[in-house]
């Protein structure tokens, strides 16, 4: 841990430096996952010379729904501290709900598959603490240090406003470290700033060093899939060239559109036109041929010959473009286990059953990114029991387990023709409606209007009387009743 200012001030430059490094990767990525990257990296020079700023924008953004497809259902509902209990805990739902974390954390779920990581950040409330801040920070502006072990060191949020960069340095669970210097592109004073203590970072505040109240780190990390190393892998990565590859079909189809949709006529026989040559007093002193990429702007071709004559072809055949684009668009599905009719919408009498088969691979991939997900979601509940003061529902937390929102999609039939074979089974109704997806807040309110209803039910009342004191219930009690 840092003993000085001068120690704290070299740490934020190192993590500094690694976060400038891996800028440049998370920008793209970001980039591809919004669709505003319309490059054609696979088209020859000759096309791109001509026609690149006429499809500058363009992007048929694929790596968007493959990365919203693992996002969509991945949906935590709460965490249950108690295995013996199907309810979740109140108070960190609470919290939960008052940080707005459903919706940081549905963007999380979409940015660290695709972009391979992203952070939240813990921080107590003084004037609420049972209800602590969370924010959901960008991989671009945050970083976490790992040990050997795989503990966190040090993490940092880092960020530009104005003229000036911030930085936010937390060295474990101890304390944190504010500075800022100022923000340029200079090497010659950046190569000034190495020669001094502090590298040009100045302490932000009267007092730079606080006292870290919650005792831990508090910034999480959501790394993706990393493959045993210390680099997580994108989800999207993958799809990148494929979507650049897909784009430039869509560029060349467009192109042929305008081109050769048509039929196309064509001048033989005829000299290429010339333009005049003028001096500095408009007098014609000579001529030169027209530029050829002048005759191809405008849909003329002149070919020499000594009879002249107009001729014409066919327009051209644009259906092996698109079937280019639907093969591409194929792989992606396969490389990326999407399923295919969330890509091309080509749904033509298939069963509920045949559905479910064929998103069998989206729903092994989501518990694949749910099992990477909840270590750190775990931890971010950690930390607000403990910004709310309650250490032993933090430690609690360590065991407890998050509960997800089911992600198989079933029919309505489907799901309750299951629930009543497990119900005949003798599953207990509060499991039941586990299974059925019922938050875990609204499981207690959901029996408590069934007791309710029974107790509102004369029959089901006399059945459960006689079935607490013993008595069968057969056809003489029937007959008594009926004499009385």
């Amino acid at each position: 841990m840092p003993d000085s200012v001068e120690d704290a001030a070299r740490v934020v430059e190192r993590l500094s430096t690694e976060l400038q490094t891996r800028r440049p990767g998370l920008e793209r990525r970001i980039g591809y996952l919004r669709g505003d990257l319309g490059r054609m990296p696979f088209a020859s020079d000759e096309f791109r010379e001509y026609f690149e700023k006429q499809f500058a924008g363009f992007s048929d953004n694929w790596c968007l729904p493959v990365a919203e497809a693992t996002a969509e259902r991945m949906k935590p509902l709460g965490i249950r501290l108690n295995p013996r209990s199907a309810r979740a805990d109140d108070a960190l739902y609470r919290a939960w709900t008052d940080a707005e974390c459903d919706r940081g954390f549905a963007e999380t779920a979409l940015v660290f598959p695709s972009a391979s990581r992203s952070f939240a950040l813990v921080h107590p409330n003084p004037a609420e603490p049972s209800l602590p801040r969370v924010t959901w920070e960008h991989p671009e502006q945050a970083i976490v240090d790992y040990s050997p072990l795989g503990e966190a060191r040090y993490g940092m949020v880092a960020w530009t406003d104005g003229e000036y960069d911030y930085a936010t340095l937390y060295d474990g669970g101890v304390g944190l470290w504010r500075f800022y210097r100022e923000s340029t592109d200079d090497p010659a004073l950046r190569e000034r700033w190495r020669a001094t203590d502090l590298l040009g970072w100045q302490p932000r505040g009267e007092e730079p060093y606080a006292r870290n109240p919650l005792g831990r780190m508090p910034l999480v990390e959501f790394r993706n899939r990393h493959m045993l190393t210390s680099d997580p892998v994108s989800d999207i990565q993958l799809v990148m060239s494929m979507q650049d590859t897909v784009n430039v079909v869509w560029a060349y189809l467009l192109n042929a559109l305008d081109y050769a949709s048509l039929p196309q006529r064509v001048a033989l026989g005829a000299e290429p036109p010339r333009v005049p040559i003028l001096d500095e007093n408009g007098v014609e002193v000579g001529s030169r041929p027209v530029e050829l990429d002048k005759l191809i702007r405008e849909r003329i071709m002149f070919l020499s010959g000594e009879n002249v004559s107009i001729g014409e072809w066919k327009p051209a055949a644009l259906e092996v473009f698109s079937s280019v684009i639907e093969h591409a668009v194929e792989h992606i599905a396969a490389q990326t286990r999407t399923p295919p009719h969330y890509l091309i919408a080509k749904i033509v009498n298939s069963s509920a059953d045949a559905l479910t088969v064929s998103e069998a691979g989206l729903v092994s991939k989501v518990g694949e990114r749910i099992m990477f997900a909840e270590p750190s979601l775990r931890e971010v509940y950690r930390l607000m029991a403990l910004a709310m003061g309650d250490k032993r529902k933090a430690d609690r937390v360590r065991f407890g387990s998050v509960v997800w929102k089911d992600i198989q999609y079933r029919s309505e039939a489907q799901r309750a023709d299951a629930l009543q074979k497990k119900k005949a089974l003798g599953y207990p109704l509060e499991y039941l409606l586990e299974l059925d997806g019922v938050p875990p807040h609204d499981i207690p309110r959901v029996l408590a209007m069934r007791r309710r209803e029974l107790e509102m039910d004369p029959t089901a009342k006399i059945a459960a009387e006689l079935a607490a004191t013993g008595s069968p219930v057969g056809d003489e009690g029937a007959e008594d009743g009926d004499g009385e």
